[in-house]
Order: C-alpha cells, then structure tokens, then sequence
C-alpha cells in the first residue's frame, strides 16, 4: 500500500512540476491541434546535465519538488536521475539524436570544446563530408552543422541558423529505422507535413522537424535508454487516443485526467520502438 500512495504521490509531483514550468515554453502549442512538446531523459547524474544543458547551452533550470526541468524555446527537457544510470544511449535507437538550432555553430562549438564534451562531428557524417574545426558545410541544406555528446552519451546536432536571435532552439529528432514507413506513420498519425529536409525525408509539426534516415541494423526502442520517450501536446486527447486506439495501437498508461491541475496524458510505443507520451494542458497552464 505505501508503495502505491507513493506512486500516485510522486505522479502528481510530475505533473504539477510541468504544470509550474511549460505555459512559457510551448510557444508553438496554439499553431496546431499537434505539436511537440518534450524530451524525457534518464540520466545518471542530473547535476551533470544540468551543466551540459544549462551551463553550456544556456537552458533555464526549473526545480519543482522532486522534478527537474530545462527549458528551451518550444522543447522542455526533464530530466529523471536513474540509480545505475540508462541502458544505453541514443545511438542505436530509433531516436539516433536530437538537433537544436543556434546563431553560430562555430561558437557553440568552441563553447563545448571548453567545457571538454566530446564534438563527434567528424565521427558522424560521411568521408565526404569535409569537417573543420568541429563543423562541417551541408551544401543541401545551405548551413554548417556539428555533432556532440552530452552526457549519457545523448547525441546531440547544432544546426546553424543566422537569422535566429535566440541562443538556442528546438529544431528536429532524428529517427533511425525504416524511412518511408516511419515518415508515413508519424504523417498519419499526428498529421505531420510531408517534405524533406536536403537530403532527408523528412516532416514537420509546430515546433519541430521529424527527420528520418535508415538504419544499417534494426535499432533499438527508447524507453530506458538516456533518451527515454518524446512527447507531444495534443488537443482533445481523449479523442485522439480513442482514435489510436480503433486504429489497434496499444497504451502502456491509457488516456488519465487529472482534474486538480487541468492535465490529461498517455503513454504508448510506436510501431518501430520508439516510446511516446501525449499530454494535453500543458499550453493552458
């Protein structure tokens, strides 16, 4: 019994801390009935993320009970310290990395290179890729980009972006496994638009861009990994997940209202293994 009160205690610790921090960081909620909305990371130290993710990137740290919380425009990152830490990075997952956009990429880079976190730029493009500095020019995409390792090995991408005045944004997830059936689904199912990005086929919500490449081996699913699960803000949730649900897919937590804080979320795994919330509130809250 304890450890069921405790259960519903720390729940709702959670929600109300994303109740406290997302009304201003979903700035794209109101552009769509779907958009995205957070990452979830397990991590073996949260004071160490934190100096990645606040320190370096110049995130804004939330601490709401036992809840910890970086915002960004459009993206809230929770972060869940794990005793033994994740099972495994995003590498090899079906969440290969996340991309955020900023100014100059040149300078984030020399501001990672400082604080020692490992610029995997050269690793993680192909030998045609000319790469210096840490940076590499994507002719496709008329941009520099470069690579990184947070802690928990989280890949991470910095896509340069010029004519943005914040520091840093949310820009895309980039999924690894079969392309056009992936593209499809997330199309189908959250009525992303379909297009590319240079090369990548790719999609797009309010808040972000849902880029997919192959995978030479099938990856692995999210949940457990340092990057845990991806979530989306969803309008009439309820609806939505009645829908899913005819649609046959499965919910590992079912659609659950919690009147006292104006939140309804849920909880499933894509048909590839990536694992998912939906919440509803957050933009209202």
């Amino acid at each position: 019994m304890k450890k069921i009160i405790m259960s519903v205690v720390m729940s709702a610790c959670v929600v109300l801390g994303v109740a406290a921090v997302a009304s201003a960081q979903l700035t794209a909620a109101r552009q769509g009935p779907v958009v995205y909305g957070h990452h979830h990371l397990n991590v073996a130290s949260i004071e160490e993320h934190k100096t990645f993710w606040v320190d370096t990137l110049g995130g804004e740290a939330i601490s709401v009970g036992p809840l910890e919380v970086v915002k960004f425009p459009n993206v809230l990152v929770f972060l869940r310290e794990q005793p033994d830490g994740a099972t495994g990075g995003t590498k090899g997952t079906t969440v290969n990395h996340i991309g955020f956009s900023v100014p100059n990429v040149e300078r984030m880079v020399q501001r990672l290179s400082v604080a020692n976190y490992p610029i995997v730029t050269r690793a993680e493009l192909p030998a045609s890729f000319e790469v210096n500095a840490g940076r590499a020019y994507v002719q496709d995409q008329d941009t520099y980009i470069a690579f990184a390792m947070a802690p928990d090995d989280v890949k991470v991408e910095f896509i340069e972006d010029q004519a943005q005045s914040e520091p840093v944004v949310l820009h895309h997830i980039h999924f690894a496994g079969p392309v056009a059936e992936m593209k499809d689904w997330y199309v189908q199912t959250f009525g992303a638009a379909p297009g590319t990005r240079g090369s990548f086929e790719a999609a797009d919500l309010p808040g972000v861009n849902l880029t997919y490449s192959p995978s030479a081996q099938t990856p692995a699913g999210t949940q457990g990994r340092s990057l845990d699960h991806i979530g989306f803000e969803v309008d009439d949730l309820e609806a939505f997940c009645q829908k899913l649900e005819a649609r046959g897919i499965e919910f590992d937590r079912p659609y659950t209202e919690v009147p006292a804080l104006g939140l309804s979320v849920a909880f499933f795994t894509d048909p590839f293994g990536t694992y998912i919330e939906l919440t509803e509130g957050l933009d209202a809250l």
